[in-house]
């Protein structure tokens, strides 16, 4: 196999230190972290790429994680299951949702990135730890409720997803779980599946925590409702500089502007909200001052912002283009990670088998 290309974000560049301090990748390929280290766990939906919604709200995080922490980094292929798709459509789902997650700076040398399915022991886990979640939890969690009532018909995958969230995260014996806010009712369910297994079976796996940070809802071009690919309200994180511009200049502004000599109320507009995340500070200060004076309309905040977005995501783009240009190469990457996300997660099913009293698996 070809060594594992390296990729990083400009803001987040990879230097021998960092590399040493993060822990590196053994002889055999497997990751190996420092001591005292927490294990983190994370996982996204294959919905293809993702948007900035995604990048801004937790990929973004994951990059910083990695240096410092054991990450375990999977798209969960398994819980899209729970939704209608096109099955013709799922492999490439997969595979772009990878290749836009190492393009963004997931390094394949200092995290493990892999494929939910690869890992059979989640499906496994996640049986074993149903028979001790709680029916009225489970019934009662957020998510579920408000997806059942759009559905055509509720599939028992919905009602039990946290319940495989909670495998995937206990399969690793991650402590720390940077989960955003709609996710934390999963986790307390997480950690109540952890007391009630300690409690049946002894004491094995310890109850993970939220990795805190500040909420970051990022709204879609509507200003209105979350930012979602289902919704398009979307900017994609690999969307072409003429895609971006064009998104932009029907985005929400101030409805209360209606003329461009009407001072703006940039705190309240959804574009000048976005510039913090594209642009120095300086230069967000002075195009809200402008904005504030009436100096600049809206067109021209859309213009910033969208070249801004454009700026920032082009080194992205670029290192897409460049694992692209590898047929096959995001594919070993995946498998890689797969084999040695399969060695840690079948230590953890031999103890739990171990705990139930059921014959151990041969090799």
């Amino acid at each position: 196999m070809a060594p594992v290309m390296s990729v990083t974000t400009s803001s987040d560049p990879v230097t021998p230190e960092s590399t040493a301090t993060a822990g590196s990748a053994s002889a055999n390929g497997a990751v190996t972290a420092r001591p005292g280290r927490e294990v983190v766990f994370s996982g996204m939906q294959p919905s293809g790429g993702f948007h900035i919604g995604n990048y801004l709200g937790a990929v973004r995080d994951w990059v910083t994680l990695q240096d410092q922490h054991r990450c375990f980094y999977c798209v969960v292929d398994l819980h899209a299951l729970t939704q209608s798709y096109d099955a013709a459509e799922m492999k490439g789902r997969v595979l772009d949702m990878a290749v836009e997650l190492l393009a963004c700076g997931i390094d394949p040398e200092r995290a493990t990135l892999f494929v939910q399915s690869e890992v059979a022991e989640h499906s496994e886990l996640a049986w074993i730890l149903s028979c001790v979640a709680p029916y009225g939890e489970l019934s009662r969690m957020t998510q579920f409720k408000e997806k059942g009532e759009r559905a055509e018909y509720v599939n028992t995958g919905l009602f039990t997803y946290p319940v495989l969230m909670a495998a995937d995260i206990l399969l690793y014996r991650a402590t720390r779980v940077p989960v955003g806010e709609d996710q934390i009712q999963h986790l307390e369910l997480t950690r109540e599946i952890v007391r009630r297994f300690n409690n049946r079976w002894g004491e094995l796996f310890k109850e993970p925590l939220p990795l805190h940070r500040e909420p970051l809802r990022i709204l879609g071009l509507d200003g209105k409702q979350k930012m979602s690919k289902s919704l398009n309200n979307y900017v994609g994180v690999g969307d072409a500089p003429e895609v971006i511009r064009k998104k932009i200049s029907n985005a929400f502004t101030d409805e209360t502007r209606l003329r461009k000599k009407d001072p703006g109320h940039p705190e309240s507009c959804y574009v000048c909200g976005l510039q913090r995340f594209f642009s120095p500070e300086a230069k967000v200060a002075e195009l809200h001052e402008g904005c504030r004076t009436a100096r600049i309309g809206c067109v021209d905040s859309k213009r910033a912002l969208a070249e801004a977005m454009v700026e920032t995501l082009a080194p992205i783009g670029e290192r897409k283009r460049q694992l692209l240009s590898q047929p096959g190469r995001v594919e070993e990457i995946l498998h890689a990670g797969a084999e040695q996300a399969r060695r840690v997660a079948r230590e953890t099913l031999a103890e739990v088998r171990e705990r139930l009293g059921l014959l151990p698996r041969r090799p």
